[in-house]
């Protein structure tokens, strides 16, 4: 790797170098039977679940089912992702169906509007009222947002690095009611489709539930997956971009200074790599958003002793120095 990159160091800081050895090396190459393994993994655990479920019958003990439910919630808005970006199939129509059953049948959430606000995001990283994701809303991503609040959301902002794990526990709740908001208003096309497999989830899934418990109890399990299912989406996404450098309006960075300076990478054993769905590979995933998820890790040290070779910081972390980061610049900025 080293003589491969050594022509690089006298160079302006370009993406160009960096793409031809990714491409050469064969990562952005498609993985389909790994995809296929995963996701077929992921199907199944779902319908064990399902009869895990119905076996139990109507108890309380339904509850602890709650949380292998929100973890496989989570993983199927990965694969979403994924289809989003085009990293599963070789075409689009295939990677479309893959995301519409992962994202509205499997995690209840519209596929169309998520890629539209993800690709925003992946366009615009961090840029304020470019990027969705630290756009105005519950939390303030700049001194100017959180001064711009009033009563309880000026509290809110100036407790918000305390507040930020319990509002997570909303998360998935508020992606699924964004969902329908877009579609309310949305004249897109699929707009009848993405509505109807929405519709599916929702009654498959409130019946699923009746079935084998009680109301009650069926509203306790939604209560409790719902909750987990937002805490584990919300803690795989918050560490990639938050206190990091956000681009001031009309200043100027390459592409490859974008995409690297304004992210983070999360490091640890292979379980971290699981539960953050690889997107903890995050400065990786920006600069080729079609690279196959599996092949982040892969990618990583190749892009790393780039950034190095050009003198571009990378910077990666443990979860913990990551969450930690990232809540010292909530609370920060709270104060307006």
């Amino acid at each position: 790797m080293p003589h491969a990159l050594a022509d690089t160091e006298t160079i302006t800081p370009s993406v160009k170098p960096l793409a031809a050895l990714v491409r050469d090396g064969g990562l952005l190459d498609r993985r389909r039977g790994a995809y296929g393994a995963a996701i077929g993994l992921n199907l199944t655990l779902i319908a064990l679940t399902v009869a895990a479920m119905t076996a139990v019958g109507e108890s309380w003990w339904q509850l602890l089912l709650a949380i292998p439910a929100a973890v496989l919630s989570t993983r199927s808005a990965f694969f979403g992702h994924d289809a989003g970006h085009k990293q599963i199939a070789a075409t689009p129509r295939v990677n479309r169906a893959l995301g519409l059953l992962h994202a509205n049948v499997l995690a209840g959430m519209s596929y169309g509007w998520w890629v539209a606000k993800h690709t925003r995001h992946h366009v615009h990283p961090n840029e304020v009222d470019l990027d969705p994701d630290v756009g105005t809303g519950v939390l303030a991503w700049t001194p100017e947002q959180a001064g711009a609040k009033r009563g309880f959301a000026r509290w809110l902002a100036r407790h918000q690095a305390v507040a930020f794990f319990p509002l997570l526990l909303l998360e998935a709740l508020n992606l699924q009611v964004s969902s329908v908001r877009d579609l309310l208003h949305t004249d897109r096309r699929d707009r009848l489709l993405e509505s109807s497999l929405l519709l599916a989830h929702h009654l498959g899934y409130a019946g699923c539930l009746l079935l084998v418990m009680s109301p009650l109890q069926a509203l306790a399990f939604a209560g409790v997956h719902h909750a987990l299912f937002g805490l584990h989406l919300g803690m795989a996404f918050a560490p990639n971009h938050k206190g990091m450098p956000m681009p001031a309006p009309g200043e100027q960075w390459t592409h490859l200074q974008r995409q690297v300076l304004t992210a983070r990478n999360v490091h640890g054993a292979a379980l971290t790599d699981w539960l953050l769905g690889g997107l903890n590979y995050q400065i990786e995933h920006h600069l080729f958003p079609s690279m196959p998820r599996p092949n982040l890790r892969h990618a990583q040290p190749l892009v790393q002793a780039y950034c190095v070779a050009v003198g571009l910081a990378y910077t990666a972390e443990t979860a913990l120095q990551s969450y930690r980061h990232a809540l010292a610049h909530l609370g920060e900025v709270g104060e307006g």
